[in-house]
């Protein structure tokens, strides 16, 4: 289910749309096919009688509960949502109870991303994002191509700055540049020297 419209400002066009990756669906649905497997292990083990029924009704009990969880994911996957629009990042999640993060492309200073082996394998990974918000960094987990979203998100801080300095005049630019060399010295992305410098550059 995409990204609802309206809740989109009219000058917002998405760029990127997602849900969680299938591997958010791993521990419930193991969990499922394992107690399955028990189940049906242990009666053909058990001989018949008053312990074959109470593996089976104990049985039958998991594999209830576990279906019911992941009845419970596949509801928060359909309504969880990870969104680059050409303004900002929206993360949305929760059924009866919602929370979210949203980050204006403007004070996006870095993005990183990261993946075991296995999850290089699988194609999933969590991105870490490093704003100049009061929150300062966010992650996100269970992100399909993590590299790949990285990679759209530059590119769309890109034309957003593009299209930002065609807009505004210069010394807004360089205001707001001086400003996020300073949220990065602030986090110790940057050296004190390396930000004087760059600063020397930006006025000069």
């Amino acid at each position: 289910m995409p990204f609802p419209r309206r809740l989109l400002n009219d000058y917002e066009n998405i760029v990127l749309d997602l849900h969680p990756h299938w591997w958010y669906f791993g521990s419930s649905v193991s969990t499922l096919l394992g107690s399955m497997f028990l189940t049906l292990l242990l009666r053909a083990q058990m001989p018949s009688g008053f312990f074959e029924d109470a593996i089976g009704y104990l049985g039958m009990a998991a594999i209830i509960v576990s279906a019911a969880w992941v009845l419970v994911h596949l509801i928060k996957w359909r309504t969880t949502y990870f969104v680059v629009t050409s303004h900002r990042l929206i993360y949305r999640q929760g059924v009866v109870s919602r929370d979210g993060v949203e980050i204006p492309l403007e004070r996006v200073n870095n993005v990183n991303f990261s993946q075991s082996v296995v999850e290089r394998m699988l194609g999933v990974g969590d991105l870490l994002i490093e704003s100049g918000g009061q929150d300062g960094q966010q992650t996100f987990t269970d992100i399909a191509q993590p590299e790949r979203v990285q990679n759209i998100i530059h590119s769309t801080i890109q034309a957003r700055g593009g299209m930002r300095s065609e807009a505004t005049p210069g010394s807004m630019s360089i205001a707001g540049e001086i400003e996020r060399l300073e949220a990065l010295r602030d986090r110790g992305t940057i050296t004190d020297d390396e930000f004087l410098e760059q600063k020397r550059r930006l006025l000069s």
